[in-house]
């Protein structure tokens, strides 16, 4: 969470260490993005369970089971983690289109860490009244942020391919974690019966 509030405040210096450490794609799913989305998805199950989430179309306040909480958040870990694989794939072809050629390590570097604020911001997700379509947009706001400063520095297009690399690779990244976050909004805000129903028969048959 430290290295993320770095990215957000001080991108430089933050991503220069990053370059200079050269961690595999190992070392940072480990050490940085798993522990990440942990917290994240810990603060935001404890605030399903205990305080619920505010359904605007039906006008109430729904306070989710452990069950559907423990579902819920584990199939959206599982869906993060396969954001960022994708991501890093698509960041790496985009990049080829700018005839350069770089590894998944960059591309994968990039893309874990400038997501990082979009994760974080899921916490305030706890908050009953808070939807979680405001959340992406403020994460996802920071995450552009970072990524701006990051492409340069780790994956080093030419000076003149910098600005669309940031474009193209930019919108790829708001396209993805946009179509999850739809996913994710019309679950929280009981707009779908059939992935609600799914969700509290998973629920149903785990011991808690």
């Amino acid at each position: 969470m430290d290295k993320t509030l770095l990215l957000i405040f001080s991108p430089d210096a933050a991503w220069e260490s990053i370059r200079r450490s050269r961690r595999t794609v190992f070392f940072i799913l480990l050490v940085y993005f798993l522990p990440l989305l942990l917290l994240t998805s810990a603060g935001e199950a404890y605030g399903l369970n205990q305080w619920g989430e505010w359904q605007s179309r039906v006008a109430r306040l729904r306070r989710f089971s452990l069950g559907e909480t423990v579902v819920f958040e584990v199939c959206q870990f599982l869906l993060s983690l396969l954001i960022v694989f994708i991501g890093a794939g698509l960041l790496q072809s985009v990049s080829a289109a700018f005839q350069a050629r770089h590894t998944y390590l960059e591309a994968f570097t990039v893309v874990a860490y400038c997501l990082g604020p979009m994760f974080i911001f899921r916490l305030f997700n706890a908050l009953a009244f808070m939807p979680p379509w405001v959340t992406w947009c403020i994460g996802i706001t920071f995450s552009m942020g970072v990524l701006y400063h990051g492409l340069p520095r780790i994956m080093r297009p030419e000076p003149a391919h910098v600005f669309g690399l940031f474009l193209i690779s930019g919108l790829v990244l708001l396209i993805i974690t946009g179509l999850a976050q739809f996913v994710v909004t019309w679950f929280l805000q009981g707009r779908s019966t059939g992935l609600d129903s799914a969700v509290s028969q998973l629920a149903a048959r785990l011991p808690l």
